[in-house]
């Protein structure tokens, strides 16, 4: 019974470890604040690529594209 279990669990732990790591995603914003991520096509963040903004209403806009290069600002309502 362990032989069958062992290779099972085996592909549980490998699925986990590449479902969580995939690429970084834009930080939560708190509640009752407000936020943007400003996305950038690179390490040295001259060239705005996409944007997110997350009002204080709970609206949320975007443009653009993601990247992993980014910045996040915050600020309570």
């Amino acid at each position: 019974m362990i032989r069958r279990l062992l290779p099972a669990t085996v592909l549980a732990v490998a699925a986990v470890t590449v479902v969580t790591t995939g690429p970084a995603d834009a930080r939560a914003c708190k509640h009752n604040h407000a936020c943007a991520t400003v996305f950038y096509s690179d390490s040295t963040r001259t060239t705005v690529v996409g944007e997110k903004y997350e009002g204080c209403d709970g609206s949320v806009d975007m443009w653009g594209v993601r990247s992993g290069y980014q910045d996040f600002y915050e600020s309570p309502c």
